[in-house]
């Protein structure tokens, strides 16, 4: 009986040795085909991983691929100056690591990873995840690239909390090297350390957060975006003036509204309308006129034309 006691423990202790082993990640299946999409699919394929990208119309990701494309040839003309042929293998290599899918639910099941990059929406996403959690294997990881909702929101739709974290990429993906490694309460060490594993082998620095508003970046870039707005609201400075100051002043390669201009003013504005609605008493969340008018108008920033400066 001491026998057959002793070999169950070792069995269970094996088998919860087993259990607790990181995930290596080597499939990964992008959910979007956009920017973050493309950029992440990229990076996964021209670091060894095999990539399924995923979007609505074939259309979408005939455009995606082209775009991939065009920015590993640029990669490739910096990366093998000396060796033309070594570049074009290369982008050959890598593309050849990424097939297309308009049915995400038909090539998750065999996946290690599904990283969602969509539009940020809550409930779009819930429907997305809920959908994926039952064809997906056991094993398989979700993250979502959400910039702005919570991460724990999210993963409540699937019954893998366990198995759901935020991986949080910076654009342009192929050149911005952080990541957001988000652990909920419920998401475990092991799918942490394993995601964390995954954004080194993509070359990325991984950081880890909470699963806080903003996370780290965005809950300290936002609010002092917004600051930057309200100081010209109030007419204490020019938008020039600002940008000068913390260019010269604070050695940023950007000012607040040159950047806000990038990275676009209905973005901004979704973020901190997000966050005052869980928070409506906080004085950093409080939304602006100003921002508001300019989103009204359509004048998003650079990819609308106009936002707070104009473009040609």
């Amino acid at each position: 009986m001491a026998f057959v006691t002793r070999q169950f423990m070792r069995s269970m202790s094996s088998s919860s040795t087993a259990s607790a082993k990181k995930i290596i990640v080597k499939h990964v299946t992008v959910i979007g085909g956009g920017l973050m999409g493309a950029g992440i699919a990229q990076v996964a394929a021209a670091t060894g991983h095999t990539v399924v990208l995923v979007d609505q119309t074939e259309d979408i990701l005939a455009k995606s691929k082209k775009g991939i494309e065009e920015s590993l040839r640029k990669v490739a003309k910096k990366k093998f100056a000396e060796n033309p042929k070594a570049g074009g293998e290369f982008v050959e290599k890598t593309l050849s690591s990424i097939v297309t899918s308009t049915d995400a639910a038909s090539v998750v099941h065999s996946t290690d990873l599904v990283v969602e990059a969509i539009v940020e929406n809550l409930k779009v996403k819930n429907e997305l995840f809920k959908r994926l959690d039952k064809f997906a294997a056991e094993h398989t990881i979700f993250a979502s690239n959400t910039s702005s909702l919570q991460i724990t929101s999210i993963a409540n739709a699937t019954t893998r909390q366990d198995r759901f974290a935020g991986l949080h990429f910076f654009n342009p993906v192929p050149l911005m090297k952080l990541v957001e490694v988000i652990k909920t309460p419920m998401t475990s060490q092991k799918t942490f350390e394993s995601l964390v594993d995954f954004s080194k082998a993509l070359g990325k620095h991984p950081v880890s957060c909470k699963d806080t508003p903003g996370f780290i970046v965005n809950r300290l870039l936002v609010p002092y975006l917004m600051e930057a707005i309200r100081l010209y609201e109030r007419g204490d400075a020019s938008k020039e003036d600002i940008d000068t100051a913390m260019k010269l002043g604070a050695g940023y390669p950007m000012g607040p509204f040159e950047l806000l201009d990038y990275v676009g003013l209905d973005t901004t504005k979704f973020i901190i309308d997000g966050w005052h609605e869980t928070d409506v008493k906080n004085p950093l969340y409080q939304p602006s006129p100003c921002l508001n008018k300019l989103v009204a108008e359509n004048k998003s920033g650079k990819k609308t034309g106009e936002g707070f400066y104009k473009y040609k």
